[in-house]
């Protein structure tokens, strides 16, 4: 038998504690058990849950069920290890608490998981090595722990199967103009790369509310339904997160085709049929971190070429526009440059169309005006384009950030949905000790938290993932990397001290952003900062679907903006009221 320490799930930042591998003692054929190990001395069911168990002196409650857990391990490693895919009975889970007694964990064998993976304490060891014998020879398993471990990655022909009736079955997509064009671009990709095993990767580009993620998952949806090797991965950890929950729908099987960029990492090349890179303007330099082993830091490689190697058709959706942190490398010349040096023909779509801000291109191309973001004639001196109101959007300049969420709430109380966001100018904090939050975001007298930085709920705030999306939501203020991707009915935004409006232009003033990744000069230089931050405030001016307040704290700014906002409107107002 041979033991595997801390194996990672493919694809995921998940560990597995113990990975046993042998002969299976009648069949002779490779078997696997693995091993959640926990060192709880005692455990009960969670408000009756038979998910959920509060364990004794944890930081954090509650905590999932261990039977729950590895026999999720197991089934992720069935459905995407290619040696398990044809003999699944091949594969067990066991849970072991090692410091526990029968009596401390009583209350949770009532639950069906322990089932489908036996749970045992340290009381009962000698049933644990009976268990293990049972799939287990006494016989070396270095071949069964090499084949396992040196497996080609990709997803089973049962997991397609049942994401495709989550995704496509249920969500019901409609592609418009260059939407069905690269929709259908990718797929003849596909079908091309089959025929004549050949690679080509997909460049889709576009704007907010273009439709980048609806094309990202038709096409997830159908690859899966015609039984293709495919999986979704971002950047960004709120995007994903919100992404397994509109298309999992709580299904977790659906929910783990859906990744990061940093997933690829020593994958196997062109082992998928496609990835889908959903917004690919994230792609970061490097995906190792501090966390990363030494050795695999040592062999790092541009994330962009992970992401080309992945898969025999690579798909980029993105918004170079979008840009908004140091070390993002997705922009289309980039990937075309790896690309060519990988002898990789790319095609790229346009996307003409949006449908955010009630599909105002004229609103889309107010902003980039505003912000000197315009390809004309970028970062141009003189006075901004003005804005009028359109019949299905309106922009409008408040008086104070009172007012915007008084105005905003109204909209809330009426059933919409309406969030406010601001630019990173104020620390931000970790909550309280008793769960509440820090009032970071400050402008005189009035104070809000951010969002919450966590993947857990504190407070009454929801996690970071789920800021835009839950109700709870709106008594925080948003940053752009919880906006990022997401949109909402009414936005308000606040532009803070760090771009302001000097005379004829923009000033971007480093000395007032909060961003940690922005405070280095030797990693940004003040051109990169000037236009991440042009950046950071394009992406939260465009969440909005029917209509935008602003707010600056800066009062020449705040002036300017009045003046380019409805100008007309203000004149006549000014007018009757003399």
């Amino acid at each position: 038998m041979e033991v595997v320490l801390e194996h990672r799930l493919p694809l995921s930042n998940k560990r597995i504690d113990v990975l046993l591998a042998g002969l299976h003692p009648e069949t002779g054929r490779p078997s696997y058990v693995l091993v959640e190990l926990k060192q709880w001395g005692g455990a009960t069911r969670w408000q009756d849950s038979d998910t959920l168990v509060d364990v004794a002196g944890a930081p954090y409650r509650p905590s999932l069920h261990p039977s729950l857990q590895v026999a999720a391990y197991g089934e992720y490693l069935r459905d995407f290890l290619v040696v398990l895919q044809d003999e699944p009975d091949q594969l067990a889970s066991v849970a072991y608490l090692h410091n526990a007694t029968d009596h401390l964990v009583e209350d949770l064998w009532p639950t069906a998981e322990v089932s489908n993976a036996p749970m045992f304490t340290g009381q009962g060891r000698e049933h644990f090595r009976e268990y293990l014998r049972t799939y287990l020879a006494p016989s070396s398993g270095f071949s069964a722990a090499d084949s396992l471990l040196s497996s080609p990655v990709r997803p089973s022909k049962q997991l397609l199967e049942h994401a495709a009736a989550e995704i496509q079955d249920r969500e019901q997509f409609v592609l418009l103009d260059e939407q069905r064009v690269a929709y259908e671009l990718i797929l003849q990709a596909v079908e091309e790369a089959r025929r004549e095993n050949s690679k080509t990767a997909i460049v889709v580009s576009g704007a907010p509310g273009s439709g980048k993620s609806v094309i990202a998952l038709s096409v997830l949806g159908e690859l899966a339904r015609r039984g293709y090797p495919v999986v979704h991965a971002t950047g960004s950890k709120s995007f994903t997160q919100t992404m397994r929950q509109v298309a999992g729908k709580g299904s977790t099987r659906t929910k783990n085709l859906f990744k990061y960029f940093n997933s690829f990492i020593g994958a196997e090349a062109d082992g998928l049929d496609v990835v889908v890179l959903d917004e690919a303007h994230r792609i970061r330099e490097k995906s190792v971190n501090r966390y990363t082993p030494k050795a695999l830091r040592d062999q790092a490689r541009p994330q962009v070429e992970e992401l080309l190697d992945a898969a025999r058709v690579p798909v980029f959706l993105l918004d170079e526009h979008q840009v908004v942190r140091p070390g993002e490398m997705g922009t289309i010349p980039d990937i075309k440059a790896h690309a060519a040096s990988r002898g990789i023909t790319v095609r790229q779509v346009d996307l003409a169309g949006q449908f955010r801000a009630g599909g105002s291109d004229t609103y889309l191309d107010w902003v980039h005006a505003l912000l000197g973001l315009s390809t004309e004639a970028p970062h141009a001196a003189g006075q901004p384009a003005a804005w009028h109101d359109e019949s299905t959007f309106s922009v409008e300049v408040v008086d104070s950030v009172e007012e915007m969420e008084a105005r905003l709430r109204t909209r809330v109380d009426a059933g919409e949905n309406a969030r406010m966001t601001a630019g990173f100018c104020w620390p931000w904090s970790d909550p309280n000790k008793d769960g509440s939050l820090v009032r970071d975001v400050r402008v005189g007298s009035w104070s809000r938290p951010w969002n919450l930085k966590s993947e857990r709920a504190v407070g009454g705030a929801p996690p970071a993932s789920l800021w835009a999306s839950d109700p709870a939501g709106f008594e925080q203020v948003g940053c752009v990397y919880t906006a990022q991707g997401f949109e909402y009915a009414w936005n308000g935004v606040i532009l803070g001290p760090d771009l302001v409006w000097r005379r004829d232009h923009w000033v971007a003033r480093r000395e007032f952003n909060k961003d940690p990744d922005f405070r280095s000069r030797a990693a940004v230089d003040n051109p990169t900062f000037d236009r991440l931050v042009r950046h950071v405030y394009k992406v939260l001016l465009t969440r909005g679907l029917r209509g935008t307040l602003l707010y600056s704290v800066d009062e020449e700014t705040q002036a300017m903006l009045r003046d380019r906002v409805n100008p007309a409107r203000v004149t006549t107002e000014v007018l009757t009221a003399s």
